[in-house]
């Protein structure tokens, strides 16, 4: 039987497979298909795209993907409600099923309702469709996997990696936990439709596939299957969090893989948190010991503005996320090569229910307090909600009209990104910082663009001479963006550019360091450069030293 496996890439509120990172569900059918005896081809969509192949002489296609929350992607852009059905025409020689998100709806962007989906000439799955093919073919379409299956399946799946296209440079999200530990839900929130309550994987499963995608190539994860990293096993702990868990995890992952280079996680409940407020302490310091610099605790605040929470059901208010901000802060600032080893973001969503002019001013209050009082962000993620079917959201937007107000939309985001995300990333990324391993993604011009494997990764524009991965010392800073020179810098070799583009060097001075060059050491060139442009420069030959 063969079989090809399209990954049209999944987002969904604490998942994420959309390049460089790859999905976990994607590798679980992979791993069922393997283990039914299939021979199996592995594609993603941005491949077949780019090869305009939409024909394949095969038993069986299988296509998985979709989104339930807006993104903006760089690197890979999820499957098309078009793209499937061109699938499904060119191949109706084949046995076609869909999975995912985009089997149940489909919408690309925030801002929009998502409408239901529906594939004359497939078979959609609405169950887990990896726990449909382990199970094949004496299954239903409404199969439940459960961990015992995942933990076969993860095992049996890893190898699909030297099949991605960007592999080596993949970063695996990694399933912790589905559901959410709340016992009442957002209004627009997917994860309890798709996955309900909380349910905690085990340890060693969790390690087992490290383990094994360690020994396939793998050296980037994200612990990322997850509503609220810091509730981990607390569904077997009476609600509290569990320290001892997270310190097996983590400890664990790095037993088996210990020349990893990317260990992250993703969301976190701010509420919880400061709920439990000794327990989460011990758990944010044991990730910030053991994973990698820049890693990030995303908050899903949404809103500051009280009417807007209680109308939609968000658990966690102003204050609360004030006070997580600072616990996070506190713990996780520590610097290595000057980057911070974890730091919180914060989710706003617009188009809820109870939403006002008021509502946009209460949340750029809430950041510009952030900023004045010294905190840190690492990011501020500014969305426009993606209406889902089944979510009370969509049984309000039923019956009640509401245009978001773009206009206002944009003039606050806009505000946001210059009053605040401005002076932070120069506080969170400062200059003469390293950043390990960016990639290169895209090129424009003279400018290649290049971001780390990582959760949220920071986006790199540079000068220097970039074609493979490499560390990076930051030089200047744009609004969300860095601009960097390739590590080790050698100011000797460094074109006009690459010196232009450093803050603080200006034309003349670039000028200056060029005719007075080659410099043989760093007391020769301080003896040589005007006071001033030795300074701007300086950091960037301390990382050197």
């Amino acid at each position: 039987m063969k079989a090809i496996l399209i990954d049209g890439y999944i987002d969904e509120p604490a998942a994420l497979g959309v390049p460089p990172y790859i999905s976990p569900y994607i590798r679980y059918i992979y791993g069922a298909l393997l283990m039914k005896g299939f021979d199996v081809i592995y594609k993603t969509i941005d491949s077949i795209r780019k090869g305009n192949e939409w024909k394949f002489n095969t038993d069986y296609i299988i296509i998985y993907g979709g989104t339930t929350v807006p993104g903006h992607y760089l690197s890979g852009t999820p499957v098309f409600l078009s793209e499937v059905r061109r699938i499904i025409k060119e191949n109706l020689h084949s046995k076609i099923f869909i999975g995912g998100p985009i089997a149940k709806a489909y919408t690309i962007k925030g801002g929009s309702k998502a409408i239901t989906s529906e594939f004359e000439g497939a078979t959609v799955i609405p169950g887990d469709i990896w726990a449909f093919f382990y199970n094949f073919p004496y299954a239903s379409l409404s199969e439940k996997d459960t961990y015992k299956m995942i933990n076969d399946l993860s095992i049996a799946g890893a190898e699909i990696l030297k099949a991605h296209p960007d592999f080596p440079d993949v970063i695996c999200e990694i399933e912790v936990s589905r559901g959410c530990e709340r016992k009442s839900f957002c209004s627009f929130c997917t994860e309890p439709i798709l996955h309900g309550r909380l349910r905690s994987r085990d340890v060693e499963g969790i390690v087992k596939e490290v383990e094994i995608l360690c020994k396939n190539g793998c050296r980037a994860y994200r612990l990322g299957r997850s509503a609220n990293i810091i509730a981990y096993m607390s569904d077997k702990n009476n609600g509290f969090p569990s320290p001892g868990a997270i310190l097996d995890l983590y400890s664990g992952i790095r037993n088996v893989c210990p020349d990893l280079e990317v260990l992250h996680t993703d969301n976190a409940n701010p509420s919880y948190i400061v709920k439990y407020e000794k327990e989460a302490r011990k758990v944010i310091e044991i990730i910030t010991e053991y994973n990698t610099p820049g890693d990030v605790l995303a908050f899903g605040a949404e809103s500051f503005d009280e009417n807007v929470l209680k109308k939609n059901n968000i658990g966690s208010g102003p204050k609360e996320v004030r006070k997580a901000i600072k616990i996070v802060n506190e713990i996780g600032s520590l610097r290595v090569n000057g980057i911070p080893k974890l730091l919180p973001g914060i989710n706003l969503l617009y188009g809820l229910i109870g939403e006002t002019e008021d509502t946009y001013e209460k949340n750029y209050a809430f950041l510009k307090e952030v900023l004045d009082d010294g905190l840190l962000l690492r990011r501020i993620n500014i969305r426009q909600v993606m209406v889902y079917p089944d979510t009370p959201l969509y049984r309000y937007y039923q019956t009640h009209k509401f245009k978001l107000n773009k206009k206002l939309f944009n003039y606050w985001k806009e505000k946001i990104r210059k009053d605040i995300d401005e002076p932070m990333i120069k506080r969170v990324f400062p200059k003469g910082a390293v950043i390990k391993g960016a990639i290169p993604e895209k090129k424009k011009g003279n400018i290649t663009f290049m971001r780390p494997l990582g959760t949220y990764p920071v986006l790199i524009g540079t000068y220097s001479k970039a074609n493979e991965k490499s560390d990076m010392i930051i030089v200047a800073h744009g609004r969300r963006s860095l601009t960097a020179v390739r590590a080790p810098f050698d100011i000797n070799e460094a074109s006009f550019k690459e010196l232009l583009s450093i803050e603080g060097i200006g034309r003349s001075r670039a000028e200056e360091i060029i005719m007075k060059r080659p410099f043989k050491d760093v007391k020769y060139m301080k003896e040589k450069l005007d006071k001033e442009t030795f300074e701007a420069i300086k950091d960037l030959l301390e990382v050197n030293q």
